[in-house]
C-alpha cells in the first residue's frame, strides 16, 4: 500500500488526530436521526481576518472557524505586529489601517489557499515592507502566476524567491496604484477575491476585468459583501464580468460568522445515504455559500429537503438514484461528496465542470478515481469530472492525499461498509478539525490505529 501524502508541516496546533495513522469506521446501529451546529464558515473566516487585519481600530470577529487555516491567518497577523487575542470561538484583532507595523518578516501560510491568494495582495498595498511568504509542499505546487501577474499591473512589487509561479514569494510594501487589471477567472476565483480585498488601499480606483467566466462566481460575492460589511464602496456587473473598487479604508466592527455549508453537507450526505434525517441547526436559505446548493443534488437522489431561513433538514430515501448527469461548478468542493454517494446509488453518476478541482489540495478526481478504486468502484476519470458507478464496497485502508475533503468524503462510504479505515486522519484539521468526534456524536464507533 502506498504511504499516506502526508505534509505534517501544514498542521497547526488546532489540529486533531495528531500521532494518529488512521482511523477505522463502523456505523450507528440504525438510521440516523440527528439536530446539529456545524462550526463556522471557513471562507467568512478567512476574508473576515484579512479585512481586520487591514482596517482601521477594532475588530471582534465571533464564530470563527477554530481550523489550520484559520491559525495560519492569525498567526500571520501576529507576525506583522497585530494585536490578536483569542477566546473560544471569538477573535479580537487590533487592524493596521493598511500600514503593518513590521516591515520586515516571514510569513508561513501552511496549506491555506484562501490566505496564499488573499494575503500577498494586503501586503503588497501597504506603503512598506518586506515580506517572505511560503507555504506547504502542497500550497507551493498550486497555481499563484495569475495573482503575481495582476498585482504586477496595478503597480504592485513582488518576486517569486524560488520557482517561477509558485510560492515562496517576496512581496514589498510599495503600495498599489489602481487603474485596470484583467484576471482569469477560469482556474479560481481566489485571484479575484484576493486582489478586490486590497483593492479599497490603491492610491486610484481598481477595475477588475474577469477573464474566462468564473469558476465560482458566489464566493466572488460573498468577498464584496464582506468588504461592503467593513465601508467599502464596491460594484460589479451582474455577471461579475468587470468589478470598481473606489480608494477608501476599512473600519474596524463586530461581525457575527455564520456556519460553513461545505461542512454541513457531509452530514446531509450521511441523511440521504442512510435513509436518516438530519437537521443542521444554523445554515439555511440566507447564506451566500453556494454549497448549501448540493441539498438540491440530493433531492434528484431521492432525498427530502427542507429550508428555512436559518436551519436545514434533509430527509434521505430508501434507496438512493443515480442514472444521471450533473454539473458542480458552484459548488465544486462537494465533488468528493458526491462521487462516494454515487458509489451507494442504484444507477452510475457523472459529474462534470469541476477540471478546476485538479488543482486544489490534491488532484480531486484523480484521487476519488484511486482511492474508490481500492474499495472496489469502477470509476472513469474525464478532464472535468468522473463516472461513478454504484458497487458493493469492500473494506480497505484509503489514502486521503493529505485532502480534508478527501477524508471526509471518503468517510461516508462506511455507512454501508464497516471497517474502512482513513489514513492521515488529522488532514480534516484544514477545515474541520472536529470531524470525528462529530462521527461520534452521531453514532459511528472511530478507532484510533
Amino acid at each position: 500500500m502506498d504511504e499516506p501524502h502526508a505534509d505534517l508541516e501544514a498542521r497547526s496546533p488546532w489540529s486533531a488526530c495528531g500521532g494518529v495513522a488512521a482511523v477505522r469506521l463502523t456505523p450507528p446501529p440504525g438510521r440516523l436521526r440527528a439536530e446539529l451546529a456545524v462550526p463556522g464558515s471557513k471562507s467568512a473566516t478567512n476574508r473576515a481576518l484579512v479585512l481586520a487585519g487591514l482596517a482601521a481600530g477594532i475588530t471582534e470577529l465571533t464564530g470563527i472557524l477554530k481550523s489550520d487555516d484559520a491559525w495560519w491567518g492569525l498567526e500571520s497577523l501576529k507576525t506583522l505586529g497585530l494585536e490578536v487575542t483569542v477566546a473560544g470561538e471569538t477573535a479580537r484583532i487590533s487592524g493596521s489601517g493598511g500600514s503593518w507595523p513590521v516591515t520586515e518578516a516571514g510569513i508561513y501560510i501552511g496549506a491555506a489557499g484562501t490566505l496564499g491568494r488573499f494575503l500577498p495582495p494586503a501586503l503588497a498595498a501597504s506603503p512598506r515592507g518586506s515580506y517572505l511568504v511560503r507555504a506547504s509542499r502542497r500550497m507551493s505546487q498550486r497555481p499563484i502566476a495569475p495573482l503575481v501577474a495582476a498585482l504586477r499591473s496595478l503597480g504592485g512589487r513582488v518576486e517569486y524567491a524560488g520557482e517561477e509561479g509558485r510560492f515562496p514569494l517576496r512581496v514589498y510594501g510599495s503600495g498599489l496604484a489602481g487603474g485596470e487589471v484583467g484576471i482569469p477567472g477560469n482556474v479560481s476565483s481566489q485571484f479575484t477575491s484576493g486582489v478586490l480585498l486590497a483593492a479599497p488601499y490603491a492610491r486610484e480606483p481598481v477595475t477588475v476585468r474577469v477573464q474566462g467566466g468564473m469558476v465560482q462566481p458566489a464566493y466572488v460575492r460573498i468577498t464584496m459583501a464582506m468588504m461592503r460589511t467593513f465601508g467599502a464602496a464596491v460594484d460589479a456587473a451582474e455577471d461579475l464580468s468587470e468589478i470598481r473598487v473606489l480608494p477608501g479604508r476599512y473600519r474596524g466592527r463586530k461581525l457575527a460568522l455564520e456556519a460553513d455549508a461545505s461542512s454541513a453537507a457531509y452530514f446531509f450526505a450521511l441523511a440521504a445515504a442512510g435513509g436518516g434525517e438530519v437537521t443542521v441547526t444554523n445554515i439555511g436559505a440566507t447564506t451566500l455559500q453556494p454549497d448549501l446548493g448540493f441539498v438540491h443534488v440530493l433531492e434528484r437522489m431521492g432525498a427530502q429537503v427542507e429550508i428555512s431561513p436559518g436551519r436545514t433538514t434533509v430527509r434521505g430515501p430508501e434507496k438512493l438514484r443515480g442514472g444521471f448527469s450533473v454539473s458542480l461548478k458552484a459548488m465544486s468542493d462537494q465533488t468528493p461528496t458526491l462521487a462516494a454517494l454515487a458509489a451507494m446509488a442504484d444507477a452510475p453518476l457523472t459529474i462534470t465542470g469541476v477540471a478546476h478541482v485538479r488543482h486544489h489540495e490534491s488532484d480531486r478526481i484523480a484521487a476519488m478515481a484511486r482511492e474508490l478504486g481500492r474499495l472496489g468502484v469502477r470509476v472513469e476519470e474525464h478532464p472535468d469530472g468522473l463516472t461513478v458507478w454504484p458497487a458493493d464496497t469492500r473494506p480497505a485502508r484509503v489514502d486521503p492525499h493529505d485532502d480534508h475533503r478527501i477524508a471526509m468524503a471518503l468517510s461516508l462510504l462506511a455507512l454501508r461498509t464497516p471497517g474502512i479505515e482513513i489514513a492521515n486522519p488529522g488532514t480534516t484539521s484544514k477545515t474541520f478539525p472536529g470531524y470525528w468526534d462529530y462521527l461520534k456524536r452521531l453514532g459511528f464507533v472511530v478507532e484510533a490505529l
